[in-house]
C-alpha cells in the first residue's frame, strides 16, 4: 500500500515538474526579444535605434512609436507616398499582414505586438487622437503627426 502512495507522490511531483518547465521554456521563447523578423510574416524589418529623418520627398510628417514599456522614438518622415501606411511600409518601419479590413500592422520599428499571441496590438493614432481609418487608407497630411502605440 506504502509503494503505490509513494509511486502515486512521485508521478505527480514529476507531472508538476514538468509543468512548471514547460511553462519556463514557453517564457524563454515567447519572442518579444525585438528581434528583427516578424514571426509569420517572413519579411525582414530594420530595427531603428535612433530617431531621424528618414526617406526622400517633398511631403514631410511626424512619426512617433511607443513601445509597451511607455520609450517614444521619434522620427520625421519624408516621403512623396500618399498614404501613411505607404510612406512607412516603403521605409521599412511597418510590416503585417492583409486583411479585409486593410492592413493588421503587426510589427512597427522591428518590435512585434501580436494580438493573437501576446494580447496587445499596434493602435494607430492621427494626431494623438485613435485614428477613424486604417494606415494604409490614411491620406498624407502635411503637419499632422501619426504614431503607433502598443495597446
Amino acid at each position: 500500500m506504502q509503494k503505490k502512495c509513494s509511486k502515486k507522490l512521485l508521478s505527480f511531483i514529476l507531472c508538476n515538474a514538468l509543468i512548471v518547465a514547460m511553462a519556463l521554456f514557453t517564457i524563454g521563447c515567447n519572442g518579444s526579444t525585438g528581434n528583427s523578423t516578424p514571426s509569420g510574416t517572413g519579411t525582414e524589418v530594420n530595427v531603428q535605434a535612433d530617431s531621424g529623418q528618414l526617406g526622400e520627398g517633398s511631403t514631410k510628417f511626424n512619426f512617433t512609436v511607443v513601445d509597451k514599456d511607455g520609450n517614444e522614438t521619434q522620427f520625421e518622415i519624408h516621403t512623396d507616398k500618399e498614404t501613411v501606411g505607404e510612406a512607412l511600409m516603403e521605409l521599412e518601419l511597418i510590416a503585417g499582414e492583409e486583411s479585409e479590413y486593410g492592413l493588421y500592422v503587426k510589427t512597427v520599428n522591428g518590435i512585434t505586438a501580436d494580438y493573437d499571441k501576446d494580447g496587445v496590438y499596434w493602435a494607430f493614432y492621427v494626431n494623438d487622437e485613435y485614428a477613424a481609418t486604417g494606415v494604409d487608407s490614411t491620406t498624407i497630411t502635411e503637419g499632422d503627426s501619426y504614431s503607433f502605440k502598443v495597446e
